[in-house]
């Protein structure tokens, strides 16, 4: 018997038979309810059978909803056919188009990350979305919508192996999925816990004491009728985050982080430490009562559309404890370039004034930011610059050298009169914005001097795309997972 070809062997392949319908069940349906209401509201209706129910005019209905059907079914017929996909000579291709043809292509050392995506409907066929960014802030996002699970993540394992350099594209035979180890779990309760203390639940329960007081002093319940569609909006978000947060679990393995997260949709996120831009840890006011912090990145990639698609995406922790956060951030920053990291990392976190070596706003300018001049400051170590603000929201944002692309010096009016500036780091689009806010002039001056020149040596020290040479061996940094009696714990 003749083995089945996969993708490993240079071939055109095409994706699974049933995936036009399961992409365009939704026109589907409406095609069917659009033609024949009228036959099913007088059914419901009890106006007759549907015997008696069929007219001329019925008859023309069905007919029309016949040809627009079969119209819809020849289109994602022909769409499946004429979408075929090859991996070879370093590059993914894939052909979409019956009569306006495209041929999309991504080298594979250029990728950034990889997702395979299963909404409700293909997840309950055993299918699967498999999606994957290059360098260019999201424009080429390629898509193989859909395949079977274990052929998405097959392949998904080979496109890794060669981007990081563990096979080299002559092989004849499928690479093995790379293994991992679970080094982070966020229990639902935990989860629940970060949506009650969240920023909107603040919003709604100050909404809430202002209607009601509103109410009682103008002697109408108007005001309170107005939170309604807050409550509903709110809801909807509440709802949203449980179900793209659910059951988050992260795993290290030699091609990268993976992320698995999602209640009725499910996603497997594979992120290579290598390509993280930026990282951004925050500290909501009512998460410091239990010590939750939360992170995004910034990824080449995911700029274009991180705010289309969710910020699911681009968070590498939804909540978790100061242990979480310290081992996440040896994952993406394997070298901090200081001796004490915990001391560091820590000052950045929840420090305020000098501590560590942190330099801040000059006192002259507090009052500029009465509460926050002590809390704001940087540090610039051998391979990263930490950028820490804000006395009520906590947050400390992470560059890699490397990765700084571009820098501005601003000073307003203010700023000249206290002779402070503020200094701008620009990366890939993303959710973190890196900023040092109200350094001195002179400061702000010499750092944006020296964080050129680190930038530039630390891009000399990084010669190859392939991230898996970048990073310590895998039993290094899963050293930190957590132990399974420590996932039980909220």
């Amino acid at each position: 018997m003749t083995p089945q070809k996969t993708a490993v062997d240079g071939d055109w392949h095409r994706v699974h038979p049933a995936s036009p319908f399961v992409r365009g069940w939704v026109a589907l349906v409406a095609i069917v309810y659009f033609f024949g209401r009228d036959t099913f509201e007088r059914s419901l209706q009890g106006r007759g059978n549907i015997g008696a129910a069929i007219n001329e005019r019925t008859l023309w209905l069905l007919a029309g909803g016949g040809v627009v059907l079969l119209l819809a079914l020849g289109s994602f017929v022909l769409s499946w056919y004429f979408t075929r996909y090859q991996l070879a000579e370093g590059y993914v291709r894939v052909n979409t188009g019956f009569l306006f043809k495209q041929q999309r292509q991504a080298r594979l050392d250029r990728v950034q990350a990889i997702d395979i995506v299963q909404p409700l409907l293909p997840r309950i066929f055993g299918l699967a979305e498999l999606k994957f960014e290059v360098a260019d802030a999201g424009h080429s996002a390629v898509r193989l919508s859909y395949l079977k699970l274990g052929e998405a993540k097959q392949l998904r394992a080979t496109i890794l192996g060669r981007a990081a350099g563990i096979a080299d594209g002559t092989e004849t035979v499928e690479v093995p999925e790379a293994p991992e180890q679970v080094v982070l779990y966020i229990p639902p309760g935990r989860l629940i816990g970060s949506l009650i203390l969240s920023e909107q639940s603040v919003f709604i329960v100050l909404s809430a004491v202002a209607s009601v007081m509103a109410s009682v002093l103008t002697e109408s319940r108007a005001f309170i009728l107005y939170l309604i569609p807050a409550i509903i909006g709110l809801g909807t978000a509440y709802w949203r985050s449980f179900n793209k947060g659910y059951n988050f679990t992260a795993a290290i393995s030699p091609d990268g982080i993976r992320m698995r997260y999602g209640l009725l949709d499910t996603q497997a996120q594979t992120l290579p430490p290598g390509r993280i831009q930026a990282l951004k840890v925050t500290q909501p006011p009512m998460w410091r009562l239990l010590g939750w912090f939360r992170i995004h990145v910034n990824v080449a990639g995911y700029g274009e559309h991180h705010r289309s698609e969710g910020e699911h995406r681009t968070m590498l922790l939804p909540v978790g404890r100061k242990a979480d956060v310290m081992m996440m951030l040896s994952l993406v920053l394997p070298d901090p370039g200081i001796a004490d990291p915990e001391r560091v990392f820590t000052a950045g976190l929840t420090g305020l004034d000098s501590d560590a070596g942190f330099v801040t706003t000059p006192k002259r300018a507090w009052p500029l930011a009465p509460l926050g001049w002590r809390r704001n400051g940087f540090l610039s170590t051998d391979t990263a610059l930490l950028l820490r603000s804000g006395r009520v929201w906590r947050k400390l944002v992470i560059v890699p050298h490397q990765r700084t692309q571009s820098m501005a010096l601003h000073q307003g009016p203010l700023d000249r009169l206290f002779r402070v500036a503020d200094l701008v780091l620009h990366t890939t689009p993303g959710p973190v914005a890196p900023r040092l806010y109200q350094v001195s002039t002179e400061l702000a001056v010499a750092l944006f001097d020296q964080q050129a020149a680190s930038a530039r040596e630390a891009r000399k020290r990084q010669t190859s795309e392939q991230w898996l040479a970048q990073l310590p061996p895998v039993h290094q940094v899963a050293g930190t997972a957590s132990t399974p009696e420590e996932k039980n714990h909220g």
